[in-house]
């Protein structure tokens, strides 16, 4: 296993790593989750870069860099949703993409085929890692310093900048999985 195939791998562990943080209850607990999520979001930058680089794209990593991805975006929008930073119905849209789009690229390896992720699909990804690090940051924060006067700009930042990067992330994300389907179109059409 090439080193980008490792460091997509190791994306999938520290999912498990950052849920575990998110589900606990001490005072450094999220910013231990907010760490763990940029490091994890670093290896899927990391692991595109070295196999381009060095020229060590393969199959394996088409397929699970995307999915990769896709479990650690999934990881975090759920546990987002008690801290009322994601409503559960936009969490359901974004991870339902996923799953759609999950399904059509094992479709296409049924059918001999490797789908690789696309531009818009990255651009929609990075945009969920900078909505889910914003409210992990304010999270983070808010959990250092207590709820007290001199953190009501964590609260504006909330209310007024979170709603926004949800709207641009749920937007991305319905546009790039509609594109790609209708893209792979044919796939399931045939017979």
């Amino acid at each position: 296993m090439n080193l980008p195939n490792k460091l997509t791998c190791a994306r999938i562990v520290l999912t498990g790593f950052f849920v575990a943080f998110m589900s606990m209850d001490f005072r450094w607990s999220l910013s231990c989750a907010l760490v763990i999520f940029f490091i994890a979001t670093m290896t899927d930058y990391l692991d595109g870069e070295i196999a381009r680089k060095r020229n060590l794209i393969t199959d394996f990593g088409k397929l699970m860099d995307p999915l990769a991805d896709k479990v650690l975006m999934a990881a975090a929008f759920i546990c987002l949703i008690p801290y009322g930073a994601i409503f559960a119905w936009v969490a359901i849209i974004l991870i339902s993409r996923e799953f759609l789009i999950t399904g059509l690229r094992l479709l296409a390896a049924a059918k001999g085929q490797v789908l690789p992720a696309e531009k818009m699909g990255k651009h929609k990804t990075t945009w969920q890692m900078i909505t889910v690090f914003f409210f992990l940051s304010v999270l983070a924060l808010e959990q250092m310093l207590g709820k007290n006067e001199h953190t009501q700009w964590l609260n504006f930042l909330w209310v007024w900048v979170g709603p926004v990067l949800v709207l641009i992330t749920t937007v991305l994300t319905i546009y790039s999985g509609f594109g790609y389907l209708w893209k792979n179109r044919a796939l399931l059409t045939e017979k």
